[in-house]
């Protein structure tokens, strides 16, 4: 940050922020071993990284494709479990994780998914070894005070339909991303496609309850032999801009 952008924060505006930053820790009850121990760690964390090799920023950015058909090979509980135990570290607004996520391992539950299916995807959903309903909780302001425990912040969303649908979808969204870059770090291709009924989708897995579907994933392991050519990408100045 320049200099300039500094000067143009308050003291006000900085003092207000770290205040609410402190209340969602703990306000005037914040343990400062507890503090002092999470900077430390951040802080070594820092020092010990080096930046990532070409393979894998290959393997996490440049080189994953959208997989249409999978190897016969198993994706382990025990690998999903670990794979949602990196999902789960999402930055999201007042810690609210709204994400919730479907893992169909079975036939009989993958076959529960086809009436939903538009287009050509039945191949790639029928035949991956897990596809992920990624999800989120419209009603998720219900957990805060498991996951902001030090705020009462469930009054900013009750009686609030339409933003609480906003900020579930947008930070539900950030989860489901990070699943896939978690997914591409553990070994696993992906398979993300929104050609489905949502509506069915809901009806068929989270009837008469506050979770709606967002997109699927498949997760498995690709058949390279069924990729294509990359198509293009925008360029930086097609799609960014300095101010």
């Amino acid at each position: 940050m320049s200099g300039s952008n500094k000067q143009s924060i308050s003291a006000q505006e900085l003092a207000a922020a770290a205040g609410m930053q402190r209340r969602l820790h703990g306000g005037d009850n914040v343990q400062s071993d507890h503090v002092l121990a999470a900077q430390n760690t951040f802080s070594e964390m820092k020092k010990r990284y080096t930046a990532l090799s070409d393979d894998h920023l290959d393997l996490l950015f440049r080189e994953p494709r959208t997989q249409y058909a999978w190897q016969d090979k198993e994706v382990s509980e025990d690998l999903l479990r670990t794979l949602y135990d990196l999902t789960k570290m999402t930055s999201t607004s007042v810690n609210s994780c709204p994400g919730r996520f479907i893992f169909l391992r079975s036939e009989e539950s993958k076959e529960r998914l086809r009436p939903t299916l538009t287009g050509n995807n039945v191949e790639k959903i029928m035949g991956a070894p897990v596809v992920a309903i990624i999800a989120h909780d419209n009603a998720f302001y219900e957990r805060l005070d498991q996951l902001a425990p030090y705020a009462d912040l469930k009054p900013m969303f009750v009686d609030k339909p339409a933003y609480c649908e906003a900020t579930a979808f947008r930070n539900g969204t950030l989860q489901g991303a990070q699943l896939m870059m978690a997914a591409r770090a553990l070994g696993l291709d992906c398979g993300p496609m929104s050609g489905f009924n949502n509506q069915l989708v809901d009806e068929e897995f989270f009837a008469g309850i506050t979770v709606v579907s967002n997109f699927l994933c498949c997760l498995g392991y690709g058949d390279p032999s069924r990729i294509f050519q990359r198509l293009p990408r925008l360029e930086f100045n097609e799609a960014c801009e300095f101010l």
